[in-house]
This record gives C-alpha cells, sequence and structure tokens, in this order.
C-alpha cells in the first residue's frame, strides 16, 4: 500500500470559513489553517490533495493554499448531506486507491519527530490496511467525537484492531461497547481527525447514500471494521479543534509554545496575567 493522494474535507456550511483563518506556525511564519494542514499532508508523502467545499469557496480557498495552490484539487459538496457525502464527493479524485483524510477544522501538532500524518501514512504502508488516528478522550468530551472500541494488538503499546464504531456515544453506551483494556478509566479513544481509508470505504459511502440520501462517516467506519483488516493508531501529539469554542486561540497557544518563540510567548502571557488582579480587574 502506498499513500499518494489526500482528501480534506471543508465544505460545512457553519465552518467554511475557519480553514482560511491566519495562524502563526510553529517557525513563526503566518499561514492559513488550509495552509498548515496541506503541509501537514505533504509531510507524509502525499502528492496530490482534494478539498471537498461548499459551491463557490474555491477562489478564496485556491488563495488561502498560497505556493501549494498547484497541488489542489477543488470539489464542490453541492448539497449538504453530510459528513460521509463530503468524502464520497472526492471519489473520482481518489480513483480506487487508498487515501489519506484529514478535517478541515483541524490543526495537529506532533510530539515526536514524525508528524501526526507521518505516523498513520507508516503504519498503513507496513500492515496494509486502513488506519485511524484516535487519542485517549475524557468521558465528558465524547458528545464531540467518533469513538472506537477494540482490543489491543498484541505487542504494541499504541495500536488496537477496531471491531466498532460509534458517533458522539452516551457514556452508558461507551461503558457498554467501547472500553479498551488497559486505558486509564474514564477515557475513551476517540477519532482524532487523520485516517488512511482503503476503497472500500468509498463503496460503503455510496451504498448509504443510495439507501439514505445522505451519508455519516461513523457508521460506514463501523461496517469497514466488519469486512476487512483495521487499526487505530493512538497518535503521538494532539488536536486542536478550531471549530470549538476559543478554537482558533487554542490552537495559535499551541502552535506558539512549541514553536521557536516559545519563550517570548510565555513572557507575554505572564506579563498579562501579573497585569490582573484576583477579581480579573487591573
Amino acid at each position: 500500500m502506498k499513500i499518494t493522494k489526500a482528501v480534506i474535507t471543508a465544505a460545512g456550511r457553519n465552518q467554511r470559513t475557519l480553514p482560511l483563518q491566519t495562524l502563526v506556525d510553529r517557525d513563526g511564519d503566518q499561514k492559513s489553517v488550509l495552509g498548515i494542514i496541506v503541509e501537514e499532508a505533504l509531510r507524509a508523502g502525499v502528492e496530490n490533495i482534494c478539498v471537498v467545499i461548499c459551491p463557490g469557496d474555491e477562489a478564496a480557498y485556491r488563495n488561502a493554499a498560497g505556493d501549494h495552490a498547484g497541488r489542489l484539487t477543488f470539489v464542490p459538496q453541492e448539497e449538504p448531506r453530510g459528513y460521509g457525502h463530503a468524502v464520497h464527493c472526492a471519489k473520482s479524485f481518489v480513483g480506487g486507491e487508498p487515501f489519506l483524510h484529514m478535517v478541515g477544522d483541524h490543526v495537529y501538532l506532533n510530539s515526536t519527530a514524525q508528524t501526526c500524518a507521518q505516523q498513520l501514512v507508516k503504519v498503513a504502508e507496513s500492515q496494509s490496511c486502513a488506519v485511524s488516528g484516535v487519542q485517549p478522550t475524557r468521558e465528558s468530551q465524547l458528545p464531540y467525537f467518533g469513538t472506537v472500541g477494540g482490543q489491543r494488538v498484541a505487542g504494541t503499546q499504541d495500536l488496537y484492531l477496531i471491531e466498532t464504531v460509534l458517533e458522539k456515544p452516551t457514556p452508558t453506551e461507551a461503558e457498554q461497547t467501547l472500553l479498551i483494556p488497559g486505558l486509564r478509566s474514564g477515557h475513551y479513544l476517540c477519532f482524532f481527525g487523520i485516517h488512511i481509508l482503503t476503497p472500500l470505504v468509498m463503496d460503503l459511502l455510496g451504498r448509504e447514500m443510495d439507501a439514505h440520501g445522505g451519508a455519516a462517516l461513523s457508521p460506514v467506519l463501523a461496517q469497514l471494521a466488519q469486512q476487512e483488516r483495521y487499526l487505530a493508531l493512538e497518535t503521538h501529539g494532539r488536536r486542536y479543534a478550531v471549530d470549538a469554542r476559543y478554537g482558533l486561540l487554542t490552537a495559535q497557544l499551541a502552535l506558539a509554545l512549541s514553536g521557536r518563540d516559545r519563550d517570548e510567548v510565555l513572557t507575554a502571557l505572564c506579563e498579562m496575567l501579573a497585569q490582573r488582579g484576583p477579581s480579573g480587574t487591573e
């Protein structure tokens, strides 16, 4: 298995401007969220990238991609028929090959030498199967993420065989079906926002849309786990959802505090905190 294509979904009607926002990356350079995500994919060895967008957004996204615009293919999601449908819009671009999938409203920060996408690509190519990035997540955060259940792969510390997938499960559902032996109490493996998916996913999405007119991704991934080997990798890094409240601020702080300007940013934060009294007044 060789991963040379990527699909970035950015067609959410209420989130379409988020990938266009500007952040300062770890090297101190101003880039759009889209540009940061595209560079993550390119560092993982991807050669061509499809960005699924709202109709009419191509010019803005092409401008936000900057020097990388020539590597991108833009495909509109003409109707808002679900996350899975957005992925399926890239079927012709994927052309029956496995592909890297990333969401357009997350920033990913690796804690090892390999980027988060590189970690998944390495596992997918060595194991020749689909792999989803996951992160141990507190029970209180379950309403925000797809969550997997399964078993740790023998002889590994961070790799799991996925047996089931639930989208935004309740704590009761999670406790009944998604407990992972060895995880800290009250924590579950939730999606990280990066996947390596096989061509079967596109076929399953097509069948789901034929039956229901739209498609969510998590139920299809649950079907995938029943039909072929499907792994979860506990990714060494952090995901920052820029669509969350203060999401852009949190992502910017994470970038700054992990980059070359860390000391400068820490000094500024300490000065700001020192200027405020215990009641929040200066």
